[in-house]
C-alpha cells in the first residue's frame, strides 16, 4: 500500500485479483530458522498472521522456487519483525530463503480508509497532470527505504517522480489522474551554467579579435623599436658620434 508516500509489481491472477508483494526476507536469526524482515506493508498485524501464505519471489536456481511459504509466527526484536515459518527448521534452511521476496493474494476491490493512501494497483495508469496539462502517465512504483519513486511515461522517456507531498501534492484515483509540481530540471534539461546566451558567442569573438589586434599592435611597435635601436652607430667600431646636446638655458 502507497501513502504519498506507496509492490512495486503486481502479478495477476483473475480480474479481481492480484498478487501483492508485502514483505523481503533479508538474514537469518538465531539458530532455530528465524528470519528477519523487512515490510512493505502498513498493515503487519493483518499480513503476517499465524497461518498466512505467502508466494515467494527467488531465482529459478533457488531449491525454494515455485514453493509456498507458510508463517508459523511473527515475533519483534529491538523494532525488527522476525519471522518463524513451517519447514524452515534451522540456520541453513533460513539462509537460503535471505533476499526471497514475499506476496500474498490481494482483492483488488479492497480499499483503504487511510489518509493519503493507495494500494499501488489504484495508482498505475493514472494520468499525470502539470498545470493543467497531462504530461505522462504513472507506470510503476518503487518502494526504496527513503522513499517511494513514481516512473511517469513521458513522450521523451521515463521519469522518476519522488512520491512526496511537496511534488506530488494531490491524487485523485476517481479523476484518473494525479498533480506534480515538480522542481525545474526534472522533466527538462537545464542550460549548462557556462552556455552562452545568443549574443554572446559574437560579443565573445569580438573581444577576441579586438585583444588579438591589440597584442599584434603592440609586438609591431616593440618590433620598430628594436630595429631603431639597431642603427645607431656604434662608438666602438670607430665611426663618429654625433655631439652630444644639452638643453640650452631660457633666453632671458
Amino acid at each position: 500500500m502507497a501513502s504519498a508516500s506507496v509492490s512495486t509489481w503486481l502479478i495477476p491472477i483473475s480480474k479481481n485479483e492480484t498478487q501483492l508483494r508485502v514483505g523481503r526476507l533479508t538474514k537469518a536469526h538465531g539458530l532455530k530458522g528465524a528470519i528477519k524482515l523487512e515490510l512493505f506493508t502498513d498493515d503487519p498485524g493483518r499480513r503476517f498472521v499465524p497461518g498466512a501464505v505467502f508466494t515467494l519471489q527467488v531465482p529459478t536456481t533457488s531449491p525454494w522456487h515455485g514453493k509456498t511459504l507458510e508463517l508459523a509466527e511473527l515475533r519483534w526484536y529491538n523494532g525488527h519483525a522476525v519471522g518463524f515459518f513451517v519447514g524452515v527448521p534451522d540456520r541453513d534452511a533460513a539462509e537460503s530463503l535471505a533476499k526471497a521476496i514475499l506476496w500474498i493474494d490481494h482483492d483488488l476491490t479492497e480499499t483503504t480508509d487511510e489518509e493519503d493512501a493507495w494500494f499501488d494497483h489504484q495508482l498505475v495508469g493514472l494520468a499525470v497532470m502539470r498545470d493543467g496539462v497531462r504530461i505522462g502517465t504513472m507506470t510503476q512504483i518503487d518502494h526504496l527505504p527513503a522513499q517511494d519513486l513514481l516512473h511517469v511515461s513521458t513522450i521523451t522517456g521515463e521519469v522518476l517522480v519522488p512520491f512526496v507531498k511537496a511534488i506530488v501534492p494531490s491524487v485523485d484515483v476517481a479523476g484518473g489522474f494525479l498533480t506534480i509540481t515538480p522542481p525545474p530540471g526534472l522533466f527538462e534539461e537545464l542550460p549548462a551554467a557556462d552556455d552562452a546566451e545568443p549574443g554572446d558567442a559574437e560579443s565573445e569573438a569580438a573581444e577576441s579579435e579586438a585583444a588579438t589586434s591589440e597584442a599584434a599592435t603592440s609586438e609591431a611597435a616593440t618590433s620598430e623599436a628594436a630595429t631603431a635601436d639597431d642603427t645607431v652607430p656604434d662608438a666602438s667600431a670607430g665611426v663618429p658620434s654625433a655631439p652630444a646636446v644639452t638643453e640650452a638655458p631660457a633666453a632671458s
